[in-house]
């Protein structure tokens, strides 16, 4: 399965390339977030999702209230179930995005040329004369010159449902500008993105804290997706609030970099933040076109080093509506692989899209083929180079792990973990091999009744890059006799079998605390 690890510093045979791919249980190694919602939210189309590689639905609150996505929430519960595929959720609140208010939900038709007017007064009716937004403080944040642009789902401004505005001047609290391209709004809300211009509003909104202490308590969330993270404190003041919410204290933060801002406070915002979600649509009208993959690669090998999941945004737009992606898409999606994303986010393409599962399929296959020629061996010298000695304990014990399988050729990587950061560091290795990480919950009480912490861990995991989880009997502590330990091996080694990850004569290297020591030990299966 491995020995095929194919570079593409080497020469390849070109017939070799047509040759069809093995079906594998993993599609692939990097994960993809969907999002759910008005084409992806009955039972039957979550199931397809998942059974095509979702594990990470995201949950957008721009977008309707706290009742519709819970509906949606319950049939993602039924279609786990269902498909006994483990699932994570993700909370995406809205943060300082400035929206245009279309009540009527007619067509708003804009005429290159013309003049519109932006207006902070939300009794007004959107026309193509004038457009009510959500934010007061407009006019005094631009001048004549900006760049505006509104658009639903934030397009790329090349297609005829959204439009660029540019400030021609500002009368009171009003801001008039002139369309630069024609086209035809429809729905009931766009997003409106200010092109390198500070807005004043809070990135944990009102709205958003309620629907984190309601929707999101009762639900347990896994992620809290913040968007326009600006600054690190902008992550730290969301973790003070989600520590006084019961369980979500456990909640990880992604921050969303969705701007200038957020791009030169990068690194001070990735050593507060859980993870890092490169919002390109938006930083892709922030940044002149030609710097955006370079803002792609930098950011994604800082998230690698720091042992942090990167997710990427933004790759198949074309899919949304037609069933293949272009061949400029396909190559991006393959090219965050090689650069080093964890994860895939799908935004319109499954929200309305018309081939969510289909858009699913298709990007865990050219991720798939991505992972097939990535330099392990090349990232691995690079890793431990930049981490550098002496290496703490659990850091070198890690990469020790996966440096034994790639020799050994084995094929998977099982560790023992109960806060999942063993897991993670090992992960972050990237070796070539999947890593079961077997969750041992961990009893705990609030001094009025026993829980079990671990599915928490255990779903964290679904959005790192070959990391693929599975909880362990709770009888069965993560550091203590060998007799139980060997008991929960055999259950993760049948758990391989039966997924047809590990089969007899295979090797398996296994990571695990054995008293106060960290063992890393090789065993090669009877049959």
């Amino acid at each position: 399965m491995h020995s095929s690890h194919l570079l593409l510093e080497e020469p390849i045979r070109m017939a070799s390339i047509l040759e069809p791919s093995k079906a594998s249980f993993f599609p692939a190694t990097t994960k993809i977030v969907g999002t759910l919602g008005p084409k992806s939210r009955s039972v039957e189309v979550i199931s397809g999702c998942l059974k095509a590689g979702m594990s990470v639905a995201r949950f957008d609150f721009s977008w309707h209230d706290p009742e519709y996505h819970q509906e949606t929430l319950e049939n993602l519960k039924a279609a786990v179930k269902l498909t006994k595929k483990l699932c994570a959720v993700m909370l995406d609140t809205v943060g300082a995005e400035m929206q245009v208010v279309n009540k009527s939900e007619n067509a708003i038709s804009l005429e290159a040329d013309a003049t519109v007017v932006l207006t902070p007064d939300a009794g007004q009716e959107a026309s193509s004369e004038l457009l009510p937004i959500n934010f007061d403080g407009l006019s005094k944040a631009v001048k004549k010159g900006d760049t505006i642009f509104i658009g639903q789902y934030l397009f790329t401004g090349s297609e005829t449902t959204s439009v660029w505005l540019e400030v021609s001047e500002v009368k009171g609290d009003d801001v008039v500008c002139v369309i630069k391209n024609s086209a035809t709004l429809a729905g009931s809300l766009f997003t409106l993105h200010g092109s390198q211009i500070h807005i004043g509003l809070p990135t944990l909104t009102d709205k958003d804290k309620e629907v984190i202490s309601t929707w999101g308590v009762q639900n347990k969330i896994d992620f809290l997706s913040l968007s326009y993270t600006r600054h690190a404190e902008d992550v730290r003041q969301a973790r003070e609030f989600l520590s006084k919410l019961g369980d979500l204290y456990q909640t990880q933060i992604f921050a969303k970099i969705e701007n200038i801002e957020g791009l030169n406070h990068f690194d001070e915002i990735l050593q507060e933040a859980d993870g890092i979600i490169l919002s390109r649509g938006n930083l892709g009208i922030d940044l002149p076109p030609e710097k955006v993959f370079l803002f792609q690669k930098a950011a994604l090998y800082k998230c690698n080093m720091a042992g942090k999941p990167a997710v990427v945004t933004r790759v198949v737009d074309s899919m949304t509506d037609n069933l293949r992606p272009t061949r400029a898409e396909a190559t991006d999606v393959a090219n965050a692989v090689l650069d080093g994303s964890d994860a895939i986010l799908l935004g319109a393409e499954t929200l309305r899209g018309l081939y969510p599962v289909e858009t699913i399929s298709t990007v865990g296959k050219i991720c798939s083929e991505a992972e097939k020629v990535f330099n392990q061996d090349m990232f691995f010298k690079k890793t431990v180079k930049y981490v550098g000695e002496p290496m703490t304990h659990l850091e070198s014990i890690a990469s020790s792990a996966v440096r034994a399988a790639i020799k050994v050729k084995a094929s998977v990587i099982i560790c023992f973990t109960s806060s999942g950061r063993a897991a993670r560091l090992i992960a972050k290795y990237r070796p070539t091999m999947p890593v079961l990480s077997v969750v041992i919950p961990r009893l705990k009480t609030n001094q009025l009744k026993w829980s079990f912490s671990g599915a928490f861990e255990a779903r964290q995991s679904l959005i790192v890059r070959g990391l693929f989880p599975m909880l362990a009997d709770p009888r069965h502590p993560a550091e203590s006799t060998s007799a139980s330990n060997e008991s929960v091996l055999k259950v993760a080694l049948d758990h391989g079998k039966a997924a047809g990850v590990i089969k007899s004569h295979d090797r398996v290297v296994v990571c695990q605390k054995v008293g106060d020591a960290s063992v890393v030990k090789i065993i090669e299966l009877e049959d």
